[in-house]
């Protein structure tokens, strides 16, 4: 190679690096300026709701990330109220389904109907054709209308009779659920569960912050409306731009370490053999990813760190692990055994 060849060789380098950090420059601020309509929903939606920040920023991790949520916690600590107000923040459609033990498959997804007049069965689609759907106390109804969900929530297509209907995006399922401690409750089928990208715990809210539900809603009686500041096309870029964050080859082994250390703990140095029966499945390493991804974008960032992983993993491991005798036992959950993962495996 001669000289003139060399010179030229090194402005094509250098032109790339530019390029590339002009794109990095541009995809950077695009994300700044694209997650502010999200970040103006979260404050929307908190002011109805007090005390439940978490709550409200998973919801929108899981639904820019395409994913679907589980909600538990007991009656009254306003589960519906917001899946409810997050929908009118947003200017969607948006459905809720009240799961009942004599619920049937049809009341979801629809049926066929004969017409006498044209003397041909005609497809009734059911409330499932939506975009946001809040399945409200989803584990009183059985398995088998359980199982009329799994379609719409992996294939995002429901089938009646012999048509498949392919269901509008973006389409997300936000469940709700009361502990299986409760009377009139059903365990979700694992296959089920496992295709909730988050499941949050709701506590109970503090003292200051139950005085100020009980001034809202039982001496004033001044509760906030909720405006809507976002539309379904800001979820759709959202998610888009999820796609580009970037995401350090250390960061994804360490997701993988993360995962791999819920199935074989010893491997890990991690003394959690007889405490795991079964660890989590790769569906866990694509939505712990792609929610690290999601929080980031809230963060205004394009780019995971750390933090990302760790602030989001316990919510989406926590019902992907299933326990043995022995961790009921000596009362440890799910939430235990993945923060002691979270502090034995190396941050990179």
């Amino acid at each position: 190679m001669d000289d003139h060849d060399q010179e030229r060789s090194a402005e094509d380098s250098i032109d790339q690096q530019q390029g590339s950090m002009e794109l990095n420059i541009d995809l950077a601020a695009e994300i700044q300026a694209k997650s502010e309509p999200l970040r103006r929903l979260i404050s929307e939606v908190g002011r109805v709701i007090v005390g439940q920040e978490k709550l409200i920023e998973r919801m929108l991790v899981a639904m820019i990330s395409g994913g679907h949520l589980l909600i538990e916690g007991v009656p009254g600590l306003a589960k519906t109220t917001a899946v409810a107000s997050l929908a009118k923040a947003i200017t969607t459609d948006f459905q809720r389904l009240q799961f009942t033990p004599d619920l049937l498959p049809a009341d979801l997804i629809g049926t066929q109907v004969y017409r006498p007049q044209s003397q041909e069965f005609v497809v009734q689609k059911g409330p499932l054709f939506t975009n946001l759907v809040l399945a409200d106390e989803i584990n009183r109804a059985p398995a088998k209308v359980q199982s009329a969900l799994l379609e719409a929530m992996q294939e995002r297509q429901v089938t009646i009779g012999s048509e498949t209907f392919e269901l509008s995006e973006p389409f997300m399922v936000m469940a709700t659920q009361n502990p299986v401690e409760q009377e009139g409750t059903y365990p979700l089928p694992e296959a089920q569960v496992d295709r909730f990208m988050l499941k949050v715990v709701v506590q109970y809210p503090t003292r200051d912050q139950e005085l100020e539900i009980l001034k809202r809603m039982a001496i004033t009686g001044e509760t906030p409306s909720v405006n809507a500041v976002a539309t379904p096309a800001d979820i759709l870029e959202a998610r888009r731009l999820v796609g580009l964050i970037k995401m350090d080859q250390r960061l994804q082994e360490y997701v993988v370490d993360l995962i791999m250390a819920t199935r074989d703990p010893m491997a890990y140095g991690l003394p959690l053999e007889e405490m795991i029966q079964f660890g989590a499945s790769p569906r866990a390493t694509i939505s712990l990813t792609l929610a690290a991804k999601a929080n980031a974008f809230l963060a205004g960032r394009d780019f995971v760190t750390p933090d990302d992983i760790k602030e989001i993993a316990i919510d989406v491991l926590r019902h992907r692990l299933l326990l043995t005798y022995e961790a009921e036992a000596e009362e440890k959950t799910s939430e235990d055994l993945i923060a002691e993962i979270l502090r034995i495996i190396p941050v990179p």
